[in-house]
C-alpha cells in the first residue's frame, strides 16, 4: 500500500490513521507544484491530480482524504477510529469529517491562494473562518475530541486543518479549547510520528 503526499498537506490525516491503525504503507512524496514524484508524472498516478491519494496493493485507487479516512476506519476495526455502522456516534462522526471537509478545509485552501491579496484574504477569513474557529472552540471546550472522550479519525482531520492558520498568518492561539486539542493531539505517538515523517517537527 502506498500512500501519495505532499508535506503539510491535508495526507498528514491519513497518515496519522494508518499510524493509529497499526497499517503498513510506503510513503510516496509529490511536488504539488509541478505534479511530479521521483518516478515521473503524478497526474498518470491520479488524474486528479490532488492528495492524498492511497494505492492498494492491488492497483485500485482511493482518493478524497474523508473518504480514505474513512476506509482506514472500516479495514481497521479493532483501531476503534469509528463507531460501529448505524449508531448515532457514527453519524456525528461523519457530520464532523464532512464539515472540516467542505467548511473547515475548502476554507483554508482559499487562504493559500496566490491570487488574493492579504487584504482580501482578511476579509475572507473574517467573514467565514472566524465562526467556524468559535464553533469548533467551544465543542472543545466540553470534548477531549470531536466525540468526546475518544480518538477518532475526525480528530486527525480536524487536527491536519487546524495546523494551517500560522501558515497563512491567521492567528488562533486566542482559542484556548483549540490550542489544548492540538496540545492534546501533538502528544500522541501517531501525530508525532507522522509529522517527524514529513518533516514537520520543530527540531527535525
Amino acid at each position: 500500500m502506498k500512500l501519495y503526499y505532499s508535506p503539510g498537506s491535508c495526507g498528514l490525516a491519513s497518515q496519522i490513521a494508518l499510524r493509529e491503525a497499526g497499517q503498513a504503507y510506503d510513503l510516496i512524496k509529490v511536488d504539488f507544484k509541478t505534479k511530479t514524484t521521483v518516478a515521473g508524472d503524478y497526474l498518470k498516478v491520479s488524474p486528479k491530480g490532488f492528495i492524498p491519494v492511497l494505492k492498494m496493493d492491488d492497483g485500485d485507487l482511493l482518493t478524497e482524504g474523508a473518504v480514505i479516512l474513512q476506509w482506514i476506519a472500516d479495514k481497521n476495526p479493532a483501531a476503534n477510529l469509528l463507531p460501529p455502522f448505524g449508531t448515532r456516534e457514527r453519524y456525528t462522526a461523519l457530520e464532523w469529517l464532512n464539515f472540516v471537509a467542505s467548511d473547515l478545509h475548502k476554507g483554508m485552501a482559499v487562504m493559500f491562494s496566490p491570487f488574493l491579496d492579504e487584504a482580501t484574504k482578511k476579509r475572507f477569513a473574517d467573514g467565514n473562518l472566524t465562526s467556524k474557529f468559535e464553533y469548533i472552540d467551544e465543542h472543545l471546550s466540553r470534548n477531549d475530541y470531536v466525540l468526546g472522550a475518544q480518538f477518532s479519525v475526525a480528530d486527525a482531520y480536524l487536527y491536519n486543518v487546524l495546523s494551517w492558520p500560522s501558515r497563512v498568518r491567521i492567528d488562533v492561539t486566542g482559542y484556548a479549547s483549540i490550542q489544548k486539542f492540538m496540545a492534546r493531539m501533538e502528544q500522541r505517538a501517531s501525530v508525532r510520528a507522522a509529522l517527524q515523517a514529513e518533516g514537520l517537527l520543530a527540531n527535525d
